[in-house]
């Protein structure tokens, strides 16, 4: 439950920061609204003809007399519609990311840099990165669809098609959609796409509190264009958090020299940050040399070993050599 909460969390902190960076947030709208329009004509088209593809899909019903007929397709026609929308919730993401791969890059790196460190890109060139995104996104879908059509078949159980079945769909769909919107972050740290849903099915509570209500919220017309920044933003966020053990932190000479300070510029010879008092220092002679004695040049007192101390495991009898 606790991670159930933390997913739902990450989306508000999203929204919050997209809220705090208004110029970021209507520039993650445009790929939205574009993908909002080609969606918008594919589902009309769906339900002008949802009625035909019922009757071509039953034709063992054309004899059946009423009410039975306009039963079954009826409720074949509502869940081929629900399907349609359940499966245009999650590529809507897909194609969206697809189609605004370079805004939502730099959305998301900037989330990254607001909290302190942004892990460098790999360097690919554009058109390969977007191949990787849509290769990726069909492995994902796929994967849904599997589900999705065990799912479909579930939904003529009575009772429990009409109860259990869309309450699991959506979750699965919430989970499926966290993998999709994590992909942007995920992406930059060059993890496959198979690492990837083994990371989130570690944490399957949270990756399901953060996805199914944005998969409710999507339903919404027009709310999916509204929230999609600031759900690339928490998915950014909840990224940083899931990959934090694996992430190596900035090294501190990076962040020093970032910030114009050398730290071994002024340090003395000996001290912590010179670059002499590390062992095989570049331009060092190998092992590091001792620190020079305040007193250089005068005579120096014999160092003294301790006096062995006799008795029951003392070192009185060793060989002086291994003292």
């Amino acid at each position: 439950m606790r991670d159930l909460a933390a997913g739902m969390r990450y989306l508000g902190k999203g929204q919050r920061w997209v809220a705090r960076h208004g110029r970021w947030w209507g520039f993650g709208l445009i790929p939205a609204l574009i993908a909002l329009v080609l969606y918008a004509a594919v589902l009309t088209v769906l339900a002008l003809w949802s009625g035909d593809i019922a009757a071509w899909a039953t034709p063992f019903a054309d004899d059946w007399g009423s009410p039975w007929q306009g039963l079954l397709r009826g409720v074949f026609v509502a869940l081929l519609f629900a399907g349609g929308l359940m499966l245009s919730v999650l590529t809507f993401t897909a194609v969206t990311l697809l189609i605004g791969d370079p805004f939502y890059e730099s959305l998301s790196e900037k989330v990254e840099e607001s909290e302190g460190h942004c892990p460098p890109s790999p360097d690919r060139p554009l058109w390969q990165e977007i191949w990787i995104a849509l290769r990726d996104s069909v492995h994902v879908l796929l994967r849904a669809a599997g589900f999705g059509i065990l799912l479909f078949a579930l939904g003529f159980v009575p009772f429990l098609g009409q109860t259990v079945v869309p309450a699991v769909g959506f979750c699965v769909s919430g989970f499926f959609l966290t993998v999709e919107l994590t992909s942007v972050a995920l992406q930059r740290r060059d993890i496959p796409v198979r690492e990837r849903l083994r990371l989130l099915r570690g944490r399957k509570a949270l990756a399901v509190g953060f996805g199914t209500p944005v998969v409710l919220l999507f339903l919404i017309p027009f709310v999916a264009v509204v929230l999609m920044p600031g759900a690339v933003a928490g998915a950014t966020l909840l990224v940083r958090d899931l990959v934090a053990d694996e992430e190596e932190p900035p090294a501190p000479d990076r962040d020093a020299a970032a910030a114009g300070h050398d730290p071994a510029a002024g340090a003395a010879y000996g001290q912590p940050g010179a670059p002499y008092a590390q062992p095989g220092a570049p331009g060092g002679f190998g092992a590091a040399p001792a620190p020079y004695p305040a007193n250089q040049g005068q005579p120096q007192a014999p160092q003294r070993y301790p006096r062995p101390q006799s008795g029951p495991g003392s070192s009185a009898a060793r060989p002086p050599a291994a003292w």
